[in-house]
């Protein structure tokens, strides 16, 4: 079912070489372009007639009330329940660990430098609502900014006409379970707007995060300035690295699992080792037909996935550095060890027994994570995600003395004399002597 790719040999860079879904997200700023311009000119307005054409829900209020939280709520499953509670219990250990602590550093006798980490004030977190309901991403949107501190929390997920013109029930009950009231019934490219330019009811925001389609994709791309964002999310992806060790049946229901989300999902097997990969092919004979989603994930295992053949170990990881999958998992002898050696990855399960699947819900990790190929340079959703570092400058007048001769050169060397001018006049005098504009002194 899948392609083999084979690059044993090759010296060619790999990212020319294998398969991954297009998203054509400047493509997708010319459809989306008008909404955000609708909706920053028009505001609720526009925004109710965006949702009403894309999501065929004509909306009185944009805010989901607080009875219909509360409705969701009492009416989950029991069993969903104790899961998100699980789910947000391993996460908030996690995100707790990334908190960051203010550190004062003294570089000079007088002079010191403090950075402080302050979270933003207001964040928009969006939770998609396509094919199937997504309440554990509620939860991995959610518990990184309550932990970083953020002070205003708003969710928007899109309407379902099936459930009253609201976002569907679990990912109600997951905000409600989470205390996040303040949550509308918005989709798309008009919801990331909305968050953006504020709208009535809806005051702007500082960032905006969370995954969603390519509209969503662009949409953050136009606003960004305007606010901070996260990411840019395409269509999620798997890398597995295996060797004769790992269990064909384990790899094959791995690849069928990303493969279940988006028929542009992007599944690698990449393997030293030939026969491992007729046995996955056994496998996937085997297991596609029973799965049920099989139509979206024979097209995504048709598609963008392949079966990459490299000479060895070390080539394979050099696969995987090129490629920088969203995820990845290493199922080869001393797992450990071979995923210490990558570097290129948004999330790495290592072993036969840390499936994606575990990451997805219960593994306490993110799993809003970079796309595309920008593991290369960026890290998933993280209580990081969500603070700013400010630099804090304390310098007693002799400190400032004892490097103006610094400051005058480099200033001088940059023709910026007002600069030199700003130092001298408070150090000019001779030291002790009180300088001149010191309040006090009458001078």
């Amino acid at each position: 079912m899948l392609r083999r790719i084979d690059l044993r040999g090759s010296t060619a860079d790999p990212r020319d070489l294998l398969p991954r879904a297009a998203l054509d997200v400047a493509a997708a700023e010319h459809a989306v372009r008008p909404i955000c311009v609708a909706v920053r000119e028009r505001g609720a307005e526009a925004v109710r007639e965006l949702t009403e054409r894309f999501d065929g829900v004509r909306l009185t209020d944009l805010r989901v009330p607080a009875e219909v939280l509360a409705t969701a709520l009492a009416g989950l499953d029991p069993a969903v329940r104790a899961a998100l509670e699980e789910a947000a219990r391993r996460a908030r250990l996690v995100h707790t660990a990334q908190r960051r602590t203010d550190e004062t550093v003294e570089v000079a006798p007088g002079t010191r430098v403090t950075e402080r980490w302050l979270p933003v004030r207001r964040v928009g977190l969006y939770v998609p609502g396509g094919r199937v309901a997504y309440p554990s991403s509620v939860v991995m949107n959610v518990v990184p900014a309550q932990v970083a501190g953020v002070e205003s929390v708003a969710l928007a997920s899109p309407p379902q006409a099936g459930y009253g013109g609201w976002p569907h029930p679990a990912v109600l009950a997951a905000c409600a379970l989470l205390g996040v009231d303040e949550v509308y019934a918005v989709g798309g490219a008009q919801a990331v707007a909305m968050f953006a330019y504020g709208v009535a009811g809806c005051p702007r925001v500082d960032l905006v995060t969370g995954p969603g389609n390519v509209y969503v994709a662009a949409a953050k791309r136009l606003v960004r300035g305007v606010v901070g964002i996260d990411s840019e999310a395409g269509p999620t992806e798997i890398a597995i690295l295996a060797d004769g060790t790992a269990e064909p049946a384990y790899l094959a229901a791995d690849l069928i699992a990303q493969a279940e989300h988006d028929e542009l999902a992007g599944c690698l097997l990449v393997t030293a080792d030939a026969p491992l990969l007729d046995a996955v092919d056994a496998e996937l004979a085997r297991q596609v037909p029973a799965t049920r989603h099989r139509t979206r994930v024979e097209a995504a295992l048709t598609g963008q996935s392949a079966h990459v053949l490299v000479d060895d170990l070390a080539a394979g990881i050099a696969v995987i550095d090129a490629w920088a999958p969203e995820h990845l998992e290493v199922q080869t002898a001393d797992a450990a060890a071979v995923a210490a050696r990558v570097r290129n990855a948004g999330a790495i399960f290592v072993g036969g027994y840390a499936p994606v699947s575990l990451g997805d819900y219960l593994a306490g990790s993110n799993h809003v994570l970079p796309t595309g190929g920008t593991a290369r340079h960026t890290g998933g959703l993280s209580v990081q995600s969500f603070l700013r570092g400010i630099h804090v400058v304390e310098c007693s007048r002799e400190a400032l003395a004892a490097v103006e001769p610094q400051l005058s050169a480099l200033g001088a060397a940059e023709e910026l004399a007002a600069h030199v001018a700003a130092v001298q006049i408070r150090v000019g005098a001779a030291p002790g002597a009180p300088v001149p504009g010191t309040p006090g002194t009458g001078r």
